[in-house]
């Protein structure tokens, strides 16, 4: 199957509607409509159902569009790696949110550096959850990323470091007296942790704003434990929550990805987060 067909059907199940997507195309809309019946013809299958008024996708086409989305995507990846590999110098981008390595970038970056297949390094710093999208459309090597993530397709990772949350209060806050809290002391049932973590992501670009945001007591964040000893600050006390979940960083990387560069990254992340490990518990 060649790419163009599967581009003519994407366009046309977005539009829900012909001319629209031949248009969009840059095409008219007769070898649009032809294209798309030698597509259905190839695969045996009627994609869309077709009236005077609408155009919807028939239970073949939902199928296809998803399936077709992520075909066309790790296309377009291939051809920024490949890109990528045969400039004059080529280098490996690690994605990663700024402050979002629970402490070890600058441990990995140094042990990477000492491997043979290793190549100069570009850090590319992410917004949270920008880390999947930049490994399978090809902007990204290698990602430092805390779970979850959107590793529904496509990638592989390895675990490198489990930690208790904690939360960020401001000094002033009633909460701030306790020893310890539950997420039902802020409001929160366990499923909505996660969603909870994220929102509160949102409101600072990066920790030092979120903690500033922290400090005026206009949020409470949940925050790896490991925050506590590398940014202490006037104003801001951290808990521990006890029933939250836990704060679980992990290396990711193109499923396929055949790099020794990638292979070499992933190692270094590994065996520093287990000698961190190996000294916590020594």
């Amino acid at each position: 199957m060649e790419s163009r067909p599967l581009r003519y059907f994407v366009a046309v199940a977005e539009e829900l509607n012909f001319a629209r997507a031949a248009e969009r195309l840059g095409i008219s809309p007769p070898p649009l409509s032809r294209a798309i019946r030698q597509l259905e013809r190839e695969l045996g299958a009627v994609l869309f159902e077709r009236t005077t008024h609408r155009v919807s996708l028939t239970p073949a086409g939902e199928v296809l569009l998803t399936e077709a989305r992520f075909a066309l995507r790790a296309l377009e990846a291939a051809g920024r790696r490949a890109r990528r590999a045969a400039a004059t110098e080529p280098k490996l981008v690690l994605a990663v949110k700024a402050d979002g390595d629970a402490g070890l970038l600058e441990a990995i970056l140094a042990r990477y550096a000492a491997d043979p297949a290793a190549l100069p390094v570009a850090v590319r710093l992410s917004a949270w959850h920008e880390q999947s999208r930049l490994l399978r459309e090809g902007e990204a090597d290698v990602a430092l990323v805390y779970e979850p993530y959107d590793d529904r397709t496509g990638l592989d990772a390895e675990r490198l470091t489990t930690e208790p949350r904690v939360a960020a209060l401001a000094a002033s806050h009633p909460l701030a007296s306790r020893a310890g809290l539950r997420l039902a002391d802020l409001g929160l049932r366990p499923d909505e942790a996660y969603r909870y973590i994220d929102e509160v992501r949102g409101k600072g670009k990066d920790l030092a704003q979120l903690l500033t945001l922290v400090g005026l007591d206009e949020v409470v964040a949940l925050l790896p434990e490991s925050v506590t000893a590398r940014y202490p600050r006037p104003g801001v006390v951290y808990r521990p929550v006890l029933d939250a979940p836990p704060a679980v960083l992990a290396v990711a990387w193109p499923q396929h990805s055949r790099s020794t560069a990638t292979a070499a990254l992933v190692r270094a992340a590994v065996s520093v987060a287990h000698e961190r490990e190996e000294r916590a518990a020594g």
